[in-house]
């Protein structure tokens, strides 16, 4: 049995309440980090649910696995938003809650009465978070912002002659982290000042932001040469991806002159390599030459790597200190995930028992395990009534109008305060 008499050191924001209204992958990852870190997070849908739930890849049954793996943790009300009733309820559970609510995550100012100005009006210590695309309110998605900042020119094989966008959303998922961070230094002004404020980031500006602390920015500006695309090589240190004689794939990384020591030790090549550094006049035990003649070492080391097997490979550089990984597909990495302390099993309706990531934060040794993603409406009159107030007519009447719904799911009636010991007692790990 869960002890309940204190909070749990992997959930420290126990108590806060959050209201998500937002779709894709920003705004929902952003109020799935701070659920996964105890905070009671509402997500407003529209009646049928929002258009991300339909968004591949799907299950057998067309659950969206995407929506469901960013959607742990939250309870889902079905809001008729067209309608200024079920705008004017959306706002009235906005700026409830008492001192830990007053909380509101949306990647949109749609609506004049969910807006920031209207919120702080009705509640001046409001804390209202938004997502924009650009700095001036434009629209733009992760895809957009990869293709104005550069990076897919530089994404890619060497050979390649067309600009090729990274599959992975870092965008997104970088300004869903940082929404978190904003989110959670404006509740600890208000805790200190009594103040509330909004919060806004654009998808954008955290792009500009990442190119310009990692110097891409400034090396545009100040030199001549443009910057090449490298394939698989580490641009400014060695590394790069070699094949086995087994076709067995594997990514090799040298960043100091140990870890070059030990690889030219495990592949025989130290003499090779000092010969050929001498006759070039050049120490490869420098980061910067090991790049310069990347090629040349790589080829060198591709040998090596061509006449062994997988196997044989991995062997060698096990006993070093080199940085490495064999290449795995999806499958493969699905097929480890019981080992992992990350994951946790899950019932998930519409998809069924299946290893789920939980929180990667550890707090104090403890971390947050994975618990299913609401079904739409889920948990409607659940929290209309608990966080409003409103009676038993009082929903019916709602319903009746079309301006709530409860479509599908178990009602859970319990305090949120309660959720994270629930969790402990359903989603234990196998």
């Amino acid at each position: 049995m869960t002890d309940t008499s204190a909070p749990r050191r992997s959930r420290p924001l126990r108590g806060m309440r959050i209201v998500e209204i937002s779709t894709y992958v920003a705004t929902p990852l952003s109020g799935m980090t701070l659920a996964q870190l105890g905070a009671d997070v509402i997500r407003i849908e529209p009646i049928g649910g929002a258009p991300d739930r339909t968004r591949w890849p799907l299950a057998e049954s067309g659950t969206s696995l995407y929506w469901s793996g960013l959607n742990k943790g939250k309870r889902a009300i079905e809001v008729d938003l067209s309608s200024e009733q079920g705008r004017r309820l959306v706002a009235d559970l906005i700026v409830s809650g008492g001192r830990r609510g007053g909380i509101v995550i949306v990647n949109s100012e749609r609506y004049p009465e969910l807006a920031f100005d209207a919120l702080r009006e009705r509640r001046p210590d409001v804390i209202h978070v938004l997502l924009t695309g650009r700095r001036n309110g434009e629209t733009a998605v992760d895809y957009t912002v990869q293709a104005a900042t550069g990076f897919p020119l530089l994404t890619g094989s060497e050979e390649a002659a067309q600009p090729v966008n990274n599959v992975v959303p870092a965008w997104d998922l970088a300004a869903g982290l940082y929404l978190a961070v904003g989110l959670l230094a404006a509740e600890r002004h208000r805790l200190l000042t009594g103040e509330g404020q909004q919060v806004r980031v654009a998808l954008e500006d955290v792009a500009l932001a990442t190119a310009g602390s990692l110097g891409y920015l400034a090396e545009a500006q100040l030199s001549d040469t443009p910057r090449e695309r490298g394939g698989n090589y580490i641009y400014g240190t060695f590394g790069r991806d070699f094949a086995t004689a087994d076709g067995g794939r594997l990514m090799v990384v040298a960043l100091t002159a140990r870890h070059w020591r030990d690889l030219l030790a495990a592949t025989g090549l130290t003499g090779v390599v000092s010969a050929l550094s001498a006759a070039l006049g050049v120490d490869s035990g420098e980061e910067p030459e090991r790049y310069r003649h990347r090629k040349l070492l790589g080829d060198l080391l591709a040998g090596w790597f061509g006449t062994r097997t997988l196997a044989e490979a991995e062997s060698a550089l096990r006993a070093t200190r080199v940085l490495w990984s064999t290449y795995r597909s999806f499958a493969e990495l699905a097929a480890l995930l019981p080992e992992s302390p990350l994951m946790g099993k899950v019932t998930q309706p519409g998809i069924g028992e299946h290893w789920a990531p939980g929180s990667p934060v550890v707090m104090d040794g403890e971390q947050t395990l994975p618990e299913a993603s609401p079904q739409v409406g889920e948990h409607t009159g659940e929290v209309l009534r608990a966080e409003l107030g409103l009676s038993a007519a009082d929903l019916a009447k709602l319903r009746e109008n079309g301006v709530i719904r409860d479509a599908g799911g178990h009602q859970r009636d319990r305090d949120p305060g309660d959720r994270a010991e629930h969790h402990e007692e359903t989603n234990e790990r196998s």
